[in-house]
């Protein structure tokens, strides 16, 4: 075929070749594509042999109606929208490789989404929302709690989740569900209090779906350290330490990040520790330790590439300061949490 269309509407009685030779031929060449039959009363016969060769339904040309007709197109519509669900090794597989590279150890998701928007995340062209659902506290993970919640039509979520940790998730819902999506979580929240989430959208292409997950672990990671959602803070702070932690490398002072988001000096440092509970100095302190724990624990760098990361310079200064901050040297608390793993396994 020229042509591979998602669905067929054929009249069983035409010249040269009939519905019936059609349908086979079309079933023969994508098995996936949805025929419905045209027929007359007298060709019910006919109609009966196209089920069996793989027609969807038929309809009697004489008497059908038009809602008739649309619901077989929304049915099909419905069906060619599923997503098969994916194994528990592929769940898996996406979870660890999700985590990984949001927590800066491999960049392998970024390939994956690419395949997802270009399969799975395809949705027929229409934009993407991106769900961060958060279910601590909750009754269940979210898939549970969509399962309890009757969600019939598995369509809305089966190979649209993908797992982070054991209490948040992130889906990805077409533009056409979205509504939908909304009154669902809304609907469970009334049940389970703790339910929370954000959304990035709407997304077209594989930038904005990268983007979007970084942005909205970005919020979750602000919002796990320092128990405050977006909207808690005053904008020119909320900001800030965003800037501090997209570029943790930059050794910003007082003024320089006030000057970025629009404030004085003064203003800046009395309104951050207003909001975050540190003075200025005292956070920045607290950031570039907490981060140079992670990179120490986490990753295989070496000590002059965590005190670049960590904007402390080089790797004499970056020992130094840890030691001084700490009471150990950086090689002696990796060594430490590398043999805490082993003895644990």
């Amino acid at each position: 075929m020229e042509h591979r269309p998602q669905v067929v509407i054929t009249d069983i009685v035409m010249p040269e070749m009939d519905g019936i030779e059609l349908s086979r031929k079309v079933k023969a060449m994508a098995e996936e594509t949805k025929i419905i039959l045209l027929s007359c009363h007298r060709d019910f016969e006919y109609a009966q042999e196209g089920i069996r060769l793989g027609a969807s339904g038929y309809l009697l040309k004489t008497a059908f109606e038009d809602e008739e007709l649309e619901g077989m197109l929304d049915k099909f519509r419905r069906e060619l929208s599923a997503v098969p669900a994916a194994g528990p090794e592929e769940e898996e597989r996406l979870a660890t490789h999700l985590f990984a590279w949001l927590n800066g150890h491999n960049d392998r998701f970024v390939e994956e989404i690419r395949k997802l928007r270009q399969g799975s995340w395809r949705f027929d062209g229409q934009a993407l929302y991106l769900y961060l659902v958060k279910t601590a506290g909750c009754d269940g993970n979210w898939e549970a709690l969509l399962r309890k919640q009757g969600i019939t039509d598995r369509s809305i979520y089966e190979g649209r989740l993908i797992s982070y940790g054991a209490d948040s998730c992130y889906w990805a819902v077409p533009e056409t569900l979205k509504a939908e999506a909304d009154g669902v979580l809304v609907e469970i929240k009334s049940r389970n209090g703790k339910l929370a989430w954000c959304m990035r959208g709407a997304l077209r292409d594989e930038e904005d779906v990268r983007n979007a997950f970084l942005a909205l672990h970005k919020d979750a990671e602000l919002e796990r350290i320092y128990g405050l959602k977006g909207e808690d803070w005053p904008a020119p702070i909320w900001k800030a330490v965003h800037l501090l932690h997209e570029f943790p490398e930059a050794d910003w002072s007082a003024g320089e990040l006030a000057q970025k988001v629009g404030l004085s000096r003064s203003h800046f440092s009395i309104l951050f520790k207003k909001t975050v509970g540190d003075s200025f100095i005292a956070f920045q302190y607290k950031r570039k330790l907490r981060l140079a724990y992670a990179l120490l624990r986490e990753t295989t760098l070496t000590m002059q590439e965590i005190a670049e990361r960590t904007g402390l310079g080089n790797s004499k200064y970056f020992s130094k300061w840890f030691k001084r901050c700490t009471g150990q040297t950086p090689s002696q608390y990796r060594f430490e949490q590398k043999k805490g793993v082993m003895l644990n396994k």
